[in-house]
């Protein structure tokens, strides 16, 4: 069976934007803009969230969605404002991410950079930093995977780089019905897509809009 590279619960608003422009990033904004937490709100709010430290939470495609984020999956790439707010040479390596000790990928994750860093691991995830075009790190992430299936974890940027390589498998992206006006977006419309993706979209109760996609 082939490795797939999957795009698993990624979010943006309605407007197409996954996250505030990058200079506005900091420790205290990972994603650039107030209250970030209204694009992640519905995986959140389910039982299979990774992070979640308290019983209960909602069932239904939501939770279907969110248990799929780690099915098969051996390893994950993200561009290097997903693992942090740093820009330029590392200054020392004292920052480890945004996650604490136990962070939720639970496998080799592979972090583009143009200023590789040694690796290092917290719990069962171990973070790698490396330089190269993404079909090269697709390929050292598909090693690390051992056969099974490779996330591309973000941030929208990243995900476009491998969009444009034509590397993308499939891709579930949830939209909130909120519009943020600017800052990185994925697309202008998902439709933008069709040359090369069937698209199915499937609302849920909760207000976001599911688009999944895979290749023609």
């Amino acid at each position: 069976m082939a490795q797939l590279l999957r795009v698993q619960n990624f979010n943006v608003s309605s407007d197409g934007i996954g996250a505030g422009p990058a200079e506005d990033q900091t420790l205290e904004r990972p994603f650039g803009f107030e209250r970030h937490d209204r694009l992640f709100a519905w995986c959140g709010a389910t039982a299979s969230w990774p992070m979640r430290t308290d019983p209960g939470g909602s069932r239904g495609l939501d939770d279907y969605l969110t248990r799929d984020y780690e099915r098969n999956i051996g390893a994950e790439i993200m561009g290097r404002n997903k693992f942090g707010p740093q820009r330029g040479p590392w200054q020392d390596d004292e920052w480890r991410g945004w996650w604490g000790d136990r962070p939720p990928f639970r496998t080799p994750v592979f972090v583009m950079t143009h200023h590789p860093r040694p690796s290092f691991t917290l719990s069962d995830t171990t973070f790698h930093f490396v330089e190269g075009d993404p079909a090269t790190i697709l390929e050292q992430a598909r090693e690390a995977a051992q056969g099974k299936d490779v996330r591309l974890g973000g941030g929208a940027s990243t995900i476009r780089q491998f969009l444009d390589a034509d590397l993308v498998d499939t891709m579930h992206v949830a939209v909130s019905p909120l519009k943020l006006g600017s800052g990185v977006r994925l697309w202008e419309s998902p439709e933008e897509l069709l040359d090369r993706f069937h698209m199915d979209v499937v609302p849920s109760r909760s207000g976001v809009t599911h688009h999944l996609f895979w290749r023609k």
